[in-house]
């Protein structure tokens, strides 16, 4: 198979870099960060098919060298290439040359225990018909199995099988034993590609001696590996997926076990593997838990798990398997709500995806796969049942989670079904589903929720949502009882005063989320104990008019008071949203500030039920619309100053930032913010706004709030693909500005199979309402000259102050204002780069506010921060004073003295580090200093 490309000449520079790098000797990670950010920014997508194809091809045989491997192994690790793929080219290469180049044969193996063994590797690929063809080209899977993998789960399995059954033959024939199988051959094994004949004149008995022994340790290797396959959860599942579907290849791998057993000498000089051990994990794959075993197995569990607390029912089954079958939604669940990073990925798509491959991986069905993920998603809640403070977002997205998020997943998934055949649902008068017009995943949601309800630990609930539990049971209560009540009038009423115990849990908040989504319908308030009895009449105490939702629809003025009761209480519906929205985009200044407010209040953080719309709502608002009749010269985004900072300052927490991520808002909500930032970051703030409450904000104010929460979306002070190091996601890593553009103009698609995903249709939609046309950092041109210094503050020393210039007139300016508190009464501080003394400086009340774009500050910092490193570096400030105040001034260039940090390589490493923040985080900082200090 040729590589595909989009441009042949991307692969050609890459095969250049790797080149390049190989002959200089270049750090594998450098190189890697070089490929992707090219890889990147030609839009191709990572991890890459193509150059898993590319590094193999350059390695065998021509590169078969450790430089090389070392590239290939960085490029695992680091996920710009997909294991499940190099592995199938490796094996087809590396393993009928294991004699003639048994370091390669030694290196493949280290490679296979590195990665192959990886638990999101197996669900989280990719999958076309261009790639099960490839496959199947390279490893002949419809001619050895004698059929063709039509889907993700099945190729899967002959990945895996084929692995192993390679390297089993490979152990074999390596002592002589493939001879004694009734084929006598090896069906995977081929001829080498050439032949390795040594000159005459080169033999040497050393050589040849120390190569025989690497064939022998690599032998011995090779049926350690096999017995690691078998071993390991997640592989030997596979295994046992392979027996139950491919018997007869299954009957002749055992018979060669059993061969290798009983005559390997590999196996009886291995010091981690028996003959007996490798039987017994043989044997443990053949009876691994069979369904009818799961069933009787969960019959015997449910009624235990019902009665014991969460942490003694830890190891039991969940759901209807092992809790380790549903372990890498644990593992992608904590991954979502991870602090240090947002997603360019929505969780909701990442889980539909994920939980189609574990439903065919553990051959589960949509019952099963239904309760499994709304336990590991409890289970999620219940460890943070006691949120602590600190920046790191805990218990309200894990909230989001479960209510929301969760509940998306399996409406898009009935979705999908049900739109298949439209014609297979029916609809009652009032909007109900009617129960024999069902389709099968919607009956087995219905079944999962209604075998929930037995786990009572799960569904304690924390705290701060027993509240609202307890409201959503005593509304079915209500209802159930016959009683109907506005909702004006039912946040209003004391439930202490009810005549029954209104008592709910986390499960009275699912159902109604479900029912917010139209999954369900108020039928199951009569499910048998959902309520805990009936009631006969309200208390008596309800108020005649209360502010609230309802008297809003219905009209009611936005006062104070009426703004203040919308912000503490979530919306109940769509209808109430739009209304809010409307006021937004073409209410008076004040209403437009009062419905900001509003939308980043309950309503974002605790409206789980219609939380997805309140986030995007907020989206296009960052977005507002051109107002009719604008013809001003400066962008219109100016006219709308006070309403975005409202929404900036709503959106800005952590846990609100990680909620956007969860519903996949990222790339859209960066596109506002660089707009944002680009309008009013060229403002001379000369101009201010009087908000509501009296406070008075500048385009500083407003440029700050927002490039603040732009920082916030990717790792700005990282080179890109060092954010893939260890355990974090390698869409995790490309959250530079250029990816995140083109992740968000990609939802702009309005064809093909993309509306087919309900929830990219939702993305699309967002982003068409918000601004229908694709937008690059080209069209940004401050914040790109900004980007391009800060990428260039990060690869070397700083460097390019010119005498004269303006960035050198504004370094001047602010490092005189930063030091005029110390220096009050004394000399004024010298120039950066002239080395004169100048006449004493203003008094601090008289300084006067330097005038300047936030542009053109923040491409000075960088330069105030390196003057004041390299002042405290010569011992006239301490470092100490630096990071309280901020970057200071410059001191003239002296020798070499003793400061607070005793050498000058050591100030060179942190002025390294500054470099890399002071034109981000430490310039916002900055900003906030200079333009909202009062004293300035």
């Amino acid at each position: 198979m040729e590589v595909s490309v989009q441009c042949s000449s991307i692969w050609d520079d890459v095969l250049e870099l790797t080149k390049v790098a190989q002959e200089k000797g270049c750090d594998p990670l450098v190189w890697a960060i070089q490929v992707s950010s090219h890889l990147t920014s030609a839009g191709a997508p990572l991890p890459s098919i193509e150059l898993a194809h590319l590094l193999v091809s350059h390695i065998c045989w021509e590169n078969n060298v450790p430089s090389a491997w070392k590239l290939l192994e960085k490029a695992l690790a680091l996920k710009i290439v997909p294991s499940l793929i190099v592995f199938p080219l490796l094996s087809n290469r590396v393993i009928p040359n294991r004699h003639l180049r048994p370091a390669a044969f030694r290196l493949y193996m280290e490679l296979l225990k590195r990665h192959i063994f990886t638990l999101k590797m197996h669900v989280s690929m990719p999958i076309n018909e261009k790639v099960m063809d490839y496959l199947d080209s390279v490893l002949h899977f419809s001619q050895i199995f004698g059929r063709r993998a039509e889907e993700h789960g099945t190729l899967v399995i002959d990945i895996i099988f084929s692995t192993v059954f390679q390297l089993l033959d490979a152990s074999l024939d390596d002592e002589g034993l493939l001879q004694l199988t009734p084929e006598k051959k090896s069906r995977w094994l081929n001829k080498p590609e050439d032949m390795d004949l040594d000159g005459f004149n080169s033999y040497d008995a050393e050589m040849f001696e120390h190569k025989e022994r690497r064939k022998s340790m690599n032998t011995v290797m090779c049926v350690e590996l096999i017995g690691k396959f078998l071993q390991n959860k997640v592989t030997s599942r596979i295994l046992y997926l392979a027996r139950q579907n491919m018997p007869a290849h299954w009957e002749d791998f055992i018979q060669r076990i059993e061969l290798l057993i009983a005559n390997s000498s590999a196996l009886q000089n291995s010091e981690v593997l028996t003959p007996d051990g490798l039987r017994q994990l043989t044997s443990g794959v053949h009876n691994l838990l069979s369904r009818d075993c799961r069933a009787n197995s969960l019959r015997e569990s449910q009624a235990l798990m019902a009665s014991k607390p969460l942490a003694t029912c830890a190891g039991l089954f969940l759901g209807t398997s092992c809790s380790s079958f549903w372990l890498p939604l644990d593992l992608v669940l904590e991954d979502a709500i991870d602090g240090s990073q947002v997603s360019a990925t929505s969780a909701i798509e990442i889980i539909t995806g994920l939980v189609k491959s574990l439903q065919a991986i553990n051959c589960t069905s949509c019952h099963e796969t239904f309760l499994g993920l709304w336990m590991a998603v409890l289970r999620f809640v219940q460890r943070e049942r006691d949120p602590i403070e600190g920046p790191v977002p805990r218990l309200e997205t894990r909230l989001c989670m479960l209510f929301s998020i969760t509940t998306l997943v399996i409406a898009d998934l009935i979705e999908e079904e049900e739109s298949a055949d439209p014609n297979g649902i029916e609809h009652s008068m009032d909007g109900h589903f009617e129960k024999q017009g069902y389709g099968q995943r919607r009956k087995d949601l219905i079944s999962s929720l209604q075998s929930l309800a037995g786990y009572q630990s799960l569904l304690i609930p924390p705290e701060s949502v027993i509240s609202a539990a307890n409201q959503a049971a005593a509304k079915a209560m209500m209802l159930v009882s016959g009683i109907n009540i506005g909702s004006a009038y039912f946040e209003c009423i004391n439930l202490k005063d009810m005549p029954t115990n209104c008592s709910g849990n986390l499960y009275h908040l699912i159902i109604e989320a479900c029912i917010a989504r139209k999954l369900l319908d108020t039928s199951v308030y009569f499910w048998p104990g959902y309520v805990n009895g009936r009631i006969n009449q309200l208390p008596h105490s309800l108020p005649t008019q209360v502010p609230g939702w309802s008297s809003f629809l219905k009209g009611s003025m936005l006062t104070p008071v009426m703004v203040n009761a919308l912000v503490s209480s979530p919306a109940s519906s769509l209808a109430e949203l739009e209304k809010i929205f409307e006021m937004a985009v073409k209410g008076s200044d004040d209403e437009k500030i009062a419905a900001a407010t509003i939308l980043c209040g309950a309503s974002l953080i605790r409206g789980w039920n219609i939380q997805e719309h309140t986030v995007y709502f907020i989206t296009r608002l960052l977005s507002p619309p051109v107002p009719a009749g604008y013809c001003g010269k400066d962008s219109h985004l100016i006219c709308y100053a006070p309403m975005l900072n409202v929404l900036l300052v709503g959106i800005a927490p952590v846990d609100c930032v990680q909620i956007f991520s969860l519903h996949g808002m990222v790339p859209q909500l960066a596109g506002s913010l660089m707009t944002i930032c680009e309008v009013f970051g060229s403002c001379v703030p000369d101009v201010s706004w009087k908000l509501p409450g009296g406070e008075e904000i500048s385009a500083h104010a407003v440029f700050s709030n927002a490039f603040a929460l732009l920082l916030k979306l990717w790792r700005f002070n990282h080179p890109p693909i060092e954010y893939g190091v260890g355990d974090v996601p390698p869409v995790g890593c490309q959250l530079t500005p250029e990816y995140l553009l083109l992740v968000r103009n990609s939802h702009l698609v309005s064809s093909g199979n993309i509306l087919k995903d309900p929830h990219r249709r939702r993305l699309a939609a967002v982003v068409n309402s918000s601004s229908p046309n694709p937008i690059f950092l080209d069209s940004f041109p401050k914040l790109k000259v900004w980007y391009r210094q800060h990428l260039a503050c990060i690869a070397s020393t700083l460097s390019g102050l010119v005498n004269g210039t303006p960035v050198h007139q504004t370094v001047d300016v602010l490092l005189n204002m930063m030091f005029r508190k110390i220096n009050r009464g004394s000399q004024s501080l010298t120039s950066v780069t002239s080395g004169s003394s100048s006449s004493s400086g203003p008094s601090e009340d008289t300084y006067p506010r330097p005038k300047l774009p936030a542009w053109d500050i923040l491409e000075a910092v960088p330069f105030v921060a390196d003057a004041a490193l390299t002042a405290c570096a010569h011992g006239k400030y301490s470092y100490l004073l630096l990071l309280r105040t901020s970057p200071r001034n410059s001191a003239k260039k002296n020798p070499k003295s003793s400061s607070t940090l005793s050498s000058f390589s050591s100030h060179r490493r942190l002025s390294r580090l500054v470099h890399m923040s002071s034109s981000s985080r430490r310039s916002t900082r900055l900003l906030v200093f200079m333009f909202k200090n009062p004293t300035l």
